[in-house]
């Protein structure tokens, strides 16, 4: 199989603060593409990407879900990510192995707490992105107002390339200020069908004005381009293109659309969007290799860059085990692999064979036999692989910039309700806790309890739960034994006279 063409790819995460439509967008994202037959909706629990028990009872995502799908030519790898803090750590390693991210920011609360720690995490991870204003047709909402938060909260130089037309139950489409017109959806066939037209007379002026600062921002980031801005009084549309491309990657600004993705308007143009501001693989520098001991962690250090015909590199970043065993999901950055092939594991030194390779759609799988630079994939196979380790070819062993992890925030202490339960409990509990490495297990020396560490109730809580119906160990929770103990807490001075007994 050839390697697919790097500048085709788009390894994109989906990210906001619960319930301002990452799932929603996502689903629409899958229909348009072609991947779904029907379009499912979180509060029906027939999403794709909410595939999980617990997701789709309490209509929230708990767990990040990796799709794929195809648009115009290009393949689009997309991560639906948490919304919730409890659930935090998906969104952290997820943004570690992108290239670019789509904030989806609701209209009506515009940037919420959970925004602002992705958004944080992201420019930890340097990952460039672009900002879609969702849910415009709710009452309430308020692009110019959801716009303002951005720099307000976000501090950043937030760019529209799209106005509305219309608002609440009135919203129509947007305006296109790359290419000055008017994009409106039709109404009926789930969103699929929509128009171009002149932009409307009452928006004209608001346009033509936004218009200029898209032009005033985007291209002061290329020289050659403000010169023929100066010289003609305008620029194409493939420069401006280009010019709000180099400003997303290198953080210049953060472009700006909008739509309602629950009424199937303005997904198209943010898939389009995707395409012509978001990175490829070979357009970010690569990963760099882990600093050595003792070494500056901001030293100058090696990078591996997105080559299919280099040596194979790539991350292991998230773990799940199913009915049909442990699945390894890698961001591979460099080289080709085949099932079969033996890599080294050089975070811990020791060989790993490939079984089979699938790529991903949720919780489906379609069996692939090599993989290349810029894939996503999930390996079957790897024996003593945890998330965060390095693989990479023995001819070429080097370590991937390593993941960092937040540190759990509330203790419980988890016993099951009968004997027989305890083997079973401490093995769920230890391959829950290698799924995810915010869950920390261990045994309390003194009152002989295992205790059970999370970032908050509401992940402990879903833990239990999933103790229960993937493990059938029913359990009793409750708050860690304290052994208190006495000591001398100051100096005392006590006189005695002592008489001895003749």
């Amino acid at each position: 199989m050839p390697a697919p063409d790097l500048a085709r790819i788009r390894n994109i995460g989906i990210t906001a603060h619960i319930d301002a439509g990452k799932t929603t967008t996502t689903e629409r994202i899958l229909y348009y593409t072609g991947v779904s037959h029907r379009i499912g909706e979180v509060h029906d629990g027939n999403t794709t990407t909410d595939y999980m028990e617990q997701e789709r009872e309490r209509g929230i995502t708990i767990t990040s879900a990796a799709v794929t799908c195809e648009w115009k030519d290009h393949r689009i790898n997309i991560i639906d990510t948490p919304g919730h803090i409890d659930f935090n750590i998906e969104v952290n390693r997820s943004l570690r192995v992108l290239d670019g991210a789509v904030f989806i920011i609701e209209g009506v609360a515009g940037v919420q707490p959970q925004s602002e720690t992705n958004w944080r995490l992201a420019d930890r991870y340097n990952v460039p992105r672009i900002i879609f204003i969702n849910k415009l047709d709710r009452t309430g909402a308020d692009f110019y107002r959801a716009a303002a938060t951005l720099k307000e909260k976000l501090d950043i130089v937030a760019l529209p390339l799209q106005l509305p037309i219309g608002i609440e139950d009135q919203f129509l489409g947007v305006v296109d200020l790359v290419e000055m017109k008017a994009i409106v959806w039709e109404g009926g066939e789930l969103g699929a069908k929509f128009h171009d037209e002149p932009i409307p007379a009452d928006l004209a002026e608001k346009a033509a004005e936004a218009r200029q600062t898209l032009l005033d921002t985007a291209l002061s980031v290329d020289d050659a381009a403000m010169e023929e801005y100066f010289e003609k009084g305008d620029v194409d549309v493939a420069t401006l293109k280009r010019c709000i491309k180099a400003g997303t990657i290198s953080g210049a600004f953060r472009p700006v659309l909008c739509g309602t993705a629950f009424k199937n308007k303005g997904v198209q143009p943010l898939l389009d969007a995707v395409l012509d501001y978001l990175p490829s693989p070979v357009d970010v520098p690569g990963i760099k290799v882990a600093a050595e001991e003792g070494e500056d962690e901001n030293a100058d250090r090696r990078i591996i860059p997105a080559d299919p015909n280099a040596p194979f590199a790539g991350l292991a970043f998230k773990i799940i085990n199913d009915k049909y065993g442990t699945l390894t999901f890698v961001r591979v950055y460099a080289g080709t692999l085949k099932s079969g092939d033996t890599v080294m594991n050089t975070s811990k030194d020791h060989r790993e064979r490939i079984g089979r390779m699938f790529q991903m759609h949720a919780d489906k799988r379609d069996e692939i036999k090599e993989v290349h630079a810029g894939d996503i994939a999930a390996f079957v196979g790897l024996k003593d692989t945890a998330t965060g380790d390095t693989l990479a070819a023995a001819e070429d062993p080097v370590v991937l910039e390593r993941m960092s992890f937040p540190i759990p925030v509330i203790d419980i202490s988890v016993e099951p309700k009968t004997k027989e339960g305890v083997e079973k409990m401490t093995l769920g509990l230890q391959k829950l806790a290698g799924e995810d490495p915010s869950l920390r297990l261990k045994t309390d020396q003194e009152s002989g309890q295992t205790i059970l560490s999370g970032m908050g109730e509401l992940h402990l809580e879903i833990i239990i739960d999933r103790l229960r119906r993937e493990f059938g160990v029913d359990a009793n929770i409750g708050a860690p034994q304290v052994a208190y103990r006495e000591t001398i807490s100051r100096s005392h001075t006590e006189t005695y006279t002592h008489k001895k007994q003749s």
